[in-house]
């Protein structure tokens, strides 16, 4: 039997789930700067709506995760917070 831990049940709950989740992440490929602020406009949108928003994000800085959005944050604006500045 395996033993489920806090980070798989909000993972489980986030709004984030499905098809939708390729937004979070950007593409193999280089991406256009337009590109990259609308893909991480609507992933921040459905991050607003998410009831495990919180828990991603304090799932994030704690594993210090260096790519994608979580809990509406990108990269740079995780870092910002964890260095104690204002986000870009």
């Amino acid at each position: 039997m395996a033993v489920r831990t806090d980070e798989e049940s909000w993972q489980r709950r986030s709004a984030c789930r499905g098809p939708a989740s390729t937004l979070f992440f950007a593409p193999t490929v280089p991406e256009p700067r337009s590109m990259r602020v609308a893909r991480e406009a609507q992933a921040t949108r459905i991050c607003g709506e998410c009831a495990v928003r919180e828990e991603c994000l304090e799932y994030a800085l704690r594993i210090r995760e260096p790519h994608g959005i979580w809990g509406g944050l990108n990269e740079p604006q995780r870092r910002a917070l964890l260095e104690g500045r204002a986000p870009d």
